[in-house]
């Protein structure tokens, strides 16, 4: 995902990640993508998330309204039709007519639940960003030993897991000129939030030990943002069918990262 702005503090340190995180009117953690109160998300398909699955509710349109099994089962079929068109086609080429065909409906039936694509694909977006908050708070305590090694490539691998669930979404998510200022933003206050949290799991157990050197613990931040980038990085191209050993790609990983921090 492509990181905006981002200028260095006088004193030539960089800012920490919650200050270069967009303005509040380009996103924030207490709202939802379509910018009603932050109601926690679960996942469209797949994923990692847990309860109920908030894009069932549809768009603007259905958000005044309790639906139904019936008018979920036709929302989760217009999601559907919606995420393989993106997936497709790419988002600035789907359009309204190919997913009403794919989903087997009519115009009509699309515009009692979605005002059009975007308002779909914020939908999808918001299942999306909450399998991944889900998996921010589940970053471990990385201890130097191998209990620690264990938990970090389990979570390294929900990662990976998460991403491939929702691979076309955050794909879309990555090109700020498709969608737009205020939705990349969402996902770009979760990736900071991200990197916060490997931050803080990555360091915890040695700042209650004194294990961490100075030259670490100030630079922790962009470390941690820089491995996250990578497995951003890594993800994508999984994503996009290129022929990499998925588990020795976790692997690899993991060791990374964790080498990152618990170098000499």
């Amino acid at each position: 995902m492509e990181m905006r702005g981002g200028a260095q503090e006088a004193d030539g340190r960089c800012p920490s990640l919650a200050s270069m995180s967009p303005e509040a009117g380009h996103g924030s953690g207490d709202r939802t993508p379509d910018g009603s109160p932050g109601q926690k998300a679960a996942p469209a398909r797949g994923g990692s998330g847990r309860g109920r699955q908030p894009s069932l509710r549809g768009g603007t349109p259905a958000q005044g309204r309790a639906l139904g099994a019936q008018g979920q089962q036709t929302v989760r079929k217009l999601l559907e039709a919606g995420l393989a068109e993106f997936d497709e086609r790419g988002f600035q080429a789907a359009r309204v007519d190919d997913v009403v065909r794919r989903a087997k409906t009519s115009h009509g039936t699309f515009y009692l639940y979605f005002l059009n694509k975007d308002d779909l694909f914020r939908a999808l977006l918001r299942d999306a960003l909450h399998d991944m908050e889900l998996i921010t708070g589940e970053f471990p305590v990385v201890t130097s030993d191998d209990a620690g090694r264990t938990a970090l490539r389990a979570w390294v691998q929900r990662f990976c897991d998460t991403y491939a669930a929702h691979a076309a979404v955050i794909r879309i998510l990555s090109q700020a000129e498709v969608i737009g200022e205020e939705v990349y933003g969402d996902g770009l206050q979760l990736m900071f939030r991200l990197a916060e949290a490997i931050t803080r799991g990555m360091t915890a157990a040695g700042t209650s030990t004194g294990d961490q050197g100075s030259g670490l613990a100030e630079h922790a931040e962009l470390t941690a943002l820089a491995c996250l980038m990578m497995l951003e990085r890594v993800n994508y191209l999984l994503s996009v069918e290129v022929r990499l050993p998925r588990a020795e790609m976790v692997d690899r990983l993991t060791a990374i990262i964790y080498a990152a921090f618990h170098s000499a």
